[in-house]
This record gives C-alpha cells, sequence and structure tokens, in this order.
C-alpha cells in the first residue's frame, strides 16, 4: 500500500515521502497515529502545497548535520578499556560503547549510524571509523583505545603495601606485652 508520512518515521522515512508498506502496518499504525496518509489525488495536492515548508526543513537537516560533523571530526574520542599485556581487550569497541560515549558527552547518534571497520576493535590503538549523520554526510572521527588501569593490581599493590604496616602493628602490641612481662 503505498502511503505519504505526514511525520519523520524512525527507521521509514522522512515528512513527504513516499513509501510502500504493508497494509497492516499503515491501517494499525502509521494511520491511526497520523503518521502517515494513504497515497491518492488530494494528499499528493495536500504535500504539493506544503512542498517549501518540507524543504526548507530538510536544509536546515542538512546543515545541522553539517555543523555536526565539523564537531565530530575534530573531537578525538579516547575511551579506556581493560587490557591484557599484549595490548588485547578483554572486551571489545563496538557501536553500542561509542553510541554510550556520545549520549554521555551530549551527542544524539544511534548506535546504528556508527560504522566501525571490521564491526569491532580488539586491540589498543589508534583507528578511526564513520558516523552517518543525514543522507550523504559522514564524518570520519578518530578514536584512541588506552589500556585501563587493572583494578586487581591496584588492590595487590596496597595489600602488599598495607602488609607489613599490619605486621609491625601485631608485632608492637606482642613486644609490649613481652616487654611488661619481663619487668
Amino acid at each position: 500500500m503505498k502511503v505519504i508520512l505526514n511525520e519523520d518515521v524512525k527507521h521509514l522515512g522522512e515528512l513527504g515521502d513516499v513509501k510502500n508498506v504493508a497494509a497492516g502496518y499503515a491501517r494499525n499504525y502509521l494511520f491511526p497515529r497520523n503518521l502517515a496518509l494513504p497515497y491518492n489525488s488530494q494528499t499528493v495536492t495536500l504535500f504539493e502545497s506544503r512542498k517549501a515548508e518540507i524543504e526548507a526543513r530538510k536544509e536546515q537537516k542538512r546543515k545541522d548535520s553539517a555543523s555536526e560533523k565539523e564537531k565530530l571530526e575534530a573531537l578525538t574520542v579516547e575511551i579506556s578499556m581493560p587490557a591484557g599485556s599484549n595490548g588485547k581487550l578483554y572486551g571489545a569497541v563496538t557501536n553500542l560503547t561509542l553510541a554510550n560515549y556520545f549520549a554521555a558527552n551530549g551527542f544524539e547518534i544511534e548506535r546504528k549510524r556508527i560504522e566501525i571497520p571490521g564491526l569491532t576493535i580488539k586491540n589498543v590503538g589508534s583507528y578511526e571509523f564513520k558516523v552517518h549523520l543525514y543522507e550523504t554526510t559522514v564524518a570520519d572521527v578518530k578514536l584512541v583505545v588506552k589500556p585501563q588501569e587493572d583494578p586487581q593490581a591496584k588492590a595487590e599493590s596496597k595489600k602488599s603495601s598495607a602488609k607489613p604496616a599490619e605486621k609491625s602493628e601485631a608485632a608492637s602490641p606482642a613486644a609490649e606485652e613481652k616487654a611488661e612481662s619481663a619487668e
């Protein structure tokens, strides 16, 4: 069934796009939510009259994506991950990891728009990945994966430095008892 989108619909299209969808999807989801209208001569003339407004909206999205591209290309993403001594990560850097990083830093980028060469990064080092913003706008972003300090190694070093202090504290009461019994 042919429909004209009345609003932007995620994973389907933008306002004014003509799409071919299943009849049930249109009847049960798109039409009740006023997300689309049936494709006929009346709706075509309605959207022809709104064409200037739709084009202005798309042009604004193009400008926004161009400015966001500049921001992303100037950015160097640094992620710390647990890694072995040989530089191999215990996990992997995926598009979800990067999407969470962007969300924490004020960017609204879906994980599906992030393209990592080889799908995952499993070693420490410098990489580049792509972010698809709008239409054909693609940002190339630099990524640096660093090894994370091992919390167990920190804990062990603290324990080893704490053990001599504990021994000296434990030895001092015993030394005091011996000194008292000797008197």
